[in-house]
């Protein structure tokens, strides 16, 4: 079993979500692309509340998901981006929530989210449903968000800060600059 790796190519990410939009599972196609979209962990992501996202009073999406990270105990702040707004506005459309309701919630229970385990599944079906190459699991999809966001040309100390690390050697560790990516710093640079 290999590290989990982000995924690499934008049309894979985009397959992903279609697989489930495709078989009319909105849970799960608004679970992969708030996931790749907002940089949080899995367990932070399927514990939000449809409070976290959405201010019913004024009938709109909130600016921000505003969170205390599970993991290390940390204040986050992360901005919803017309993506993100879009997906939760299907499921949203789909399910009729009430305010206290999980936004991923499990058919089991009253009132549940999914579990962990059940998200894994979730991806890894569509992983290999549709062939993707390399070692893709949830905590790929928070990999995925700084690897693009580093590609599209943000610094690697914001990221840092972005995912609330505590040092820069594991933020590079969720880069996973590959030896294509130093070739082609090489190649570029002809001095």
């Amino acid at each position: 079993m290999g590290k989990t790796q982000p995924i690499r190519n934008k049309k894979d990410i985009q397959k992903l979500k279609q697989y489930y939009l495709d078989r009319q599972q909105i849970r799960n196609y608004t679970m992969i692309t708030l996931a790749v979209n907002s940089s949080l962990r899995i367990g932070d992501l399927l514990r939000l509340t449809w409070n976290d996202v959405y201010d019913f009073d004024a009938g709109r999406y909130l600016k921000h998901i505003e969170l205390v990270e599970q993991k290390t105990g940390k204040h986050n702040l992360i901005a919803l981006n017309r993506e993100a707004v879009l997906a939760l506005g299907q499921l949203q459309k789909a399910k009729s929530p009430r305010p206290g309701d999980y936004i991923f919630q499990s058919r089991e229970g009253t009132n549940r989210h999914i579990d962990r385990t059940w998200a894994f599944r979730i991806i890894k079906n569509a992983v290999s449903d549709l062939h993707l190459e390399g070692s893709i699991s949830c905590h790929s999809m928070r990999k995925t968000f700084g690897y693009h966001a580093w590609k599209s040309g943000v610094q690697p100390a914001l990221l840092m800060s972005i995912y609330n690390h505590s040092s820069m050697e594991i933020t590079k560790r969720y880069l996973a600059i590959d030896q294509d990516d130093r070739d082609k710093v090489f190649m570029k640079m002809n001095l």
